[in-house]
C-alpha cells in the first residue's frame, strides 16, 4: 500500500497505527497510568507493525501516555527489523554480556522520559515476559515507579478488528479452505499421517501465507482423542480416523478450522459422535451473536453433548478469540469460550468454535470447528468446506 508505515512489510497504513496508539493512550489515561511497558509481541505488531521473533529474549517498548514517542529496547539482531517493519523511530540496543542489564536500561528510559514516580502498566500475560525477566524488572524499578498489571490495555483493544484487519483475515480464511481440501484429498491407507501436515503446509506457504504459529495438528488412530499434537508420524490403517486442526496465517492473522476424516468405513459410533458434534457446532454458532455473553456459546456446547450422553467425553471449553499472534500459539486469548464468561460478543470479534468429543476407552473421536466473524446481526462463518465426516 502506498501509505504503508515503512517498507514493503508493513501491513497497514500509517494512519491506522497512529489511531491505534492514540486509543491505547486514551485507555492508559482512563486507567490512571502514565505509561505502558509492551512485552507482548502481538501488541508491538498491532501498534507499530514490528514483526520479529526476538520476544523470546528481553524485549520491551515504552509507550508513554502523554504523547512522547515510543522507545523500543531490543537486541542487535532485531534493530534493522524494527527500523524496517515498524513506525518506531527510537530503537535502543542492549548488548549480550555477562553484566547485561536490560531491566536497568528500561529504568533509564523511564527516568529519561520523566516517568519516575508514576504508575506504569506492564504486560504480564504474555510469552514475551518470563518470570525471571519480570523479577529483574521489579528489582530495577522498585524505587522508580509503581508497576501495575496492564495486560488487558492493548489486548482488549485488539479484540475488535478493523476493516483492514478483516481484509487480511478473509485472505487467511480462503487459504485455510484450500489447505483443508488438500489434507482431505491426501488421506489414504498406508501413508504416514504426516503427509497430511505436509500437504497443508505446501498450500499455506506456496500461496504466500505465513508459517503458522503452531501446528498443524494431525492426530490419527487412538491419537485422535488427544487435545494436542504429538511427535512422530503414524501410518494410516485400512480403517482409521484422522482429526485435523490448524491455522492458516496471512500477515500473522489466523483463521482456524477442524474436521474429521474417516479412512475406510467409519464405525457407527464415529458416525454418531460426528453427527452430535455437527449439531453442537450449529447450536454454538447460533449463540454467537452481538450482545450475548460468550459463555452462552459453551452453554450450547455442553447442552448438546450432555444430552447425547457425552458429558465425560467433551471438553470444558469450546473455543477462543483469534487475531494476529506469534509462536507458540494461534490462540489469541483471553477470551476463552467457557460457560459463565460474561464478556459480550461484539461486531468485529473473530472467534474459533470447536466441538470435540473423544472416547479414550474405545479410541474413537470426532471433532468439527470453524472460525467466524461477529457481525451487526449475527455471525459470518469464514470457513466454506462442509462439516460432514469426510470419507476416504
Amino acid at each position: 500500500m502506498a501509505d504503508a508505515a515503512r517498507g514493503p512489510t508493513a501491513p497497514f497504513a500509517r494512519a491506522e497505527y497512529d489511531a491505534r496508539i492514540a486509543e491505547t493512550r486514551r485507555r492508559l489515561r482512563a486507567a490512571g497510568l502514565d505509561a505502558l511497558l509492551l512485552f507482548a509481541q502481538e501488541s508491538l505488531y498491532y501498534l507499530t507493525g514490528f514483526d520479529t521473533s526476538g520476544y523470546v529474549f528481553f524485549q520491551c517498548a515504552v509507550l508513554p501516555a502523554d504523547g512522547q514517542p515510543i522507545t523500543l529496547l531490543t537486541r542487535r539482531p532485531d534493530r534493522d527489523q524494527a527500523q524496517s517493519t515498524s513506525i518506531i523511530d527510537d530503537v535502543r540496543i542492549w548488548l549480550d554480556a555477562e553484566d547485561a542489564d536490560p531491566a536497568g536500561d528500561v529504568r533509564s528510559i523511564l527516568q529519561e522520559k520523566g516517568l519516575g514516580g508514576g504508575r506504569v502498566g506492564v504486560e504480564l500475560a504474555t510469552y514475551g515476559l518470563t518470570g525471571q525477566n519480570h523479577a529483574r524488572l521489579q528489582r530495577a524499578l522498585e524505587d522508580v515507579c509503581t508497576l501495575v498489571d496492564g495486560s488487558d490495555i492493548v489486548r482488549g483493544q485488539r479484540l475488535i478488528k478493523s476493516p483492514a484487519e478483516i481484509e487480511l483475515i478473509r485472505r487467511a480464511a480462503a487459504l485455510c479452505d484450500q489447505a483443508l481440501e488438500a489434507m482431505i484429498a491426501t488421506a489414504a491407507a498406508g501413508i504416514p499421517d504426516s503427509h497430511l501436515a505436509a500437504a497443508c503446509m505446501e498450500v499455506l506457504l506456496g500461496a504466500g501465507g505465513d508459517m503458522p504459529p503452531s501446528g498443524p495438528l494431525v492426530n490419527s488412530g487412538s491419537r485422535a482423542t488427544f487435545g494436542r499434537s504429538v511427535g512422530g508420524a503414524r501410518a494410516l490403517a485400512e480403517r482409521d480416523q484422522v482429526l485435523v486442526e490448524f491455522a492458516a496465517t496471512w500477515r500473522r492473522y489466523n483463521v482456524c478450522v477442524e474436521r474429521t476424516i474417516a479412512v475406510g468405513p467409519p464405525s457407527p459410533k464415529l458416525v454418531h459422535m460426528h453427527r452430535t458434534a455437527e449439531l453442537a457446532l450449529a447450536e454454538m454458532t447460533a449463540a454467537a451473536a452481538p450482545g450475548r455473553p460468550l459463555g452462552e456459546i459453551d452453554d450450547a456446547h455442553r447442552r448438546v453433548f450432555d444430552a447425547a450422553g457425552y458429558r465425560e467425553q467433551r471438553f470444558e471449553a469450546c473455543g477462543y478469540s483469534l487475531g494476529a499472534t506469534f509462536r507458540p500459539s494461534w490462540m489469541d486469548v483471553p477470551p476463552m469460550l467457557y460457560s459463565g464468561n460474561p464478556l459480550a460478543a461484539a461486531p468485529g470479534m473473530v472467534l474459533f468454535l470447536h466441538a470435540i468429543v473423544g472416547d479414550r476407552t474405545e479410541q474413537v473421536a470426532a471433532g468439527v470447528g470453524h472460525s467466524l466473524l461477529i457481525t451487526g446481526d449475527g455471525a459470518e462463518i469464514l470457513n466454506r468446506v462442509p462439516l460432514e465426516l469426510h470419507r476416504r
